[in-house]
């Protein structure tokens, strides 16, 4: 696994002073607050001015950026999370999903945002699982590992 983790993408710019829309923004907007330190292509840059705007973060660094480069944290920067029995997408990303019963069903190769809840897309779109407690039964990050409840994947074929 990477040692930095992508809080956003530089998007287009907003005014004529360089700065600019986060796009793929983290929702913890401490990281886009001025005086925060981003990797860009993993070369630091500190915010120098930060506001929203649309719903949108729209930040300056203190140096000049291209348009869809990544922005991201070192993973050790991260607080844990606030709540039990949650996760960082990046968490899931690569593990197992099992059904009950042991069928396996393929690796997380996305967490989606969805208009009710994330979802969980495995091998590449080929299965799209929702992200909720009807579904999702187990995550286990020790064991790499997602237990889903049945009937969210097509039948085995007879």
């Amino acid at each position: 696994m990477s040692d930095l983790v992508a809080v956003g993408r530089v998007g287009r710019p907003h005014g004529l002073d360089g700065s600019f829309a986060v796009e793929e923004a983290s929702e913890h907007a401490a990281r886009f607050a001025e005086g925060a330190e981003l990797l860009v292509d993993g070369e630091p840059a500190v915010v120098v001015a930060s506001k929203y705007a649309r719903g949108r973060p729209v930040i300056r660094l203190d140096r000049r950026v291209e348009r869809g480069a990544v922005l991201a944290v070192p993973r050790e920067a991260l607080a844990p999370p606030d709540e039990p029995e949650t996760w960082y997408a990046f968490e899931l990303v690569g593990l197992e999903v099992v059904e009950e019963g042991g069928r396996a069903l393929g690796r997380v190769t996305a967490v989606e945002p969805g208009v009710a809840n994330d979802v969980l897309e495995v091998d590449g779109g080929a299965l799209l699982l929702p992200f909720v407690d009807a579904c999702v039964r187990d995550v286990d990050l020790a064991a790499g590992r997602i237990v889903v409840a049945p009937g969210f994947a097509d039948p085995l074929d007879a």
